[in-house]
């Protein structure tokens, strides 16, 4: 199981009320919420091995050169990410407890952790759960491999599986054809503009004929009598979109090689350090939270004694 952290931190702030304090009064929602969702999907889903995979830089220097509009709306004044201000100190709490407890946790220099994601569900010898809130990341599915995403579409009580079969439903294209569907639907949440007039119907309509986008471009490169879905007016927009297109894939496509060390993300049967864990929820006010973690991993009752 393969999480996107900061999908799932940021859902679990917005999830569970900033009501929910540390006994000093600093809010512990997102730390809280993201403990529970981690405890509910070891306990649904059982998986062998968990990782959470963190953006170590989640707007890279390689997409950015390549589509400077990538995620501009979201860069804060100091040219950070633009994150509620109570959530910006727990992720260094969610960091000390994952580590205490001795859960893995992995990023990257210069990746987002959609990379971390993409290139750990390669590795992998065996079936793949990917848990986000991220569609970007439908483009991983590989029902052959068992790659899938678990999509925290309404939270993480009403998970939608994702597999091919759902992509092609959902879309009306090829399972493993998300990534080139995106890069001409564009998708707004990530300043990616998509080919000017061309929508999701356009998108998938052309990608369904022409199996990819290099079948699109090649197909609108040698087509001299336009012929749905390659009308005149789409030909027209794909080739001003040209240069847009040649961009967008390295934007939109997750990296499947990062350099990443072996990681051990076997689930730990006792925390890796028990009195800084024991500490952390008593000055956080998260031992309920770590308790039902500790159940859903089969803790011993004094782990945290």
């Amino acid at each position: 199981m393969l999480l996107d952290a900061a999908s799932l931190y940021f859902r679990a702030f917005y999830g569970v009320p900033t009501s929910v304090t540390a006994p000093d009064g600093r809010p512990v929602n997102a730390v809280r919420g993201f403990l529970d969702m981690t405890a509910r999907l070891i306990t649904t889903h059982g998986p062998d091995r968990w990782v959470a995979c963190w953006d170590d830089d989640w707007r890279p220097a390689f997409r950015v050169e390549a589509l400077p509009t990538y995620k501009t709306h979201r860069l804060a004044p100091d040219g950070g990410e633009e994150t509620p201000d109570e959530l910006g100190p727990q992720v260094p709490v969610l960091v000390d407890v994952l580590a205490a407890a001795g859960l893995a946790r992995v990023g990257a220099p210069g990746y987002e952790a959609d990379d971390v994601i993409g290139t750990l569900a390669t590795r992998a010898r065996g079936p793949v759960d990917v848990v986000t809130g991220d569609r970007d990341l439908f483009q991983l599915v590989d029902d052959a491999r068992g790659v899938r995403i678990l999509y925290t579409n309404r939270g993480i009580t009403d998970i939608e599986v994702v597999d091919e079969a759902a992509v092609a439903a959902k879309y009306g294209i090829p399972g493993r054809a998300y990534a080139d569907f995106a890069v001409l639907r564009g998708d707004p949440s990530d300043g990616l503009p998509g080919v000017a007039g061309i929508g999701a119907k356009t998108a998938s309509a052309l990608i369904s004929e022409f199996g990819d986008l290099a079948g699109v471009r090649a197909a609108a490169a040698r087509t001299v009598v336009p012929k749905a879905p390659l009308t005149a007016a789409v030909l027209k927009k794909l080739h001003a979109g040209a240069a847009y297109l040649d961009a967008a894939p390295v934007v939109v496509a997750v990296a499947t090689d990062v350099d990443l060390p072996a990681v051990d993300g076997d689930l730990p049967r006792r925390p890796a350090d028990p009195t800084a864990l024991a500490a952390l929820a008593e000055a956080h006010g998260i031992g309920s939270s770590l308790r039902r973690l500790g159940a859903a991993l089969g803790w011993p009752a004094d782990a945290l004694d």
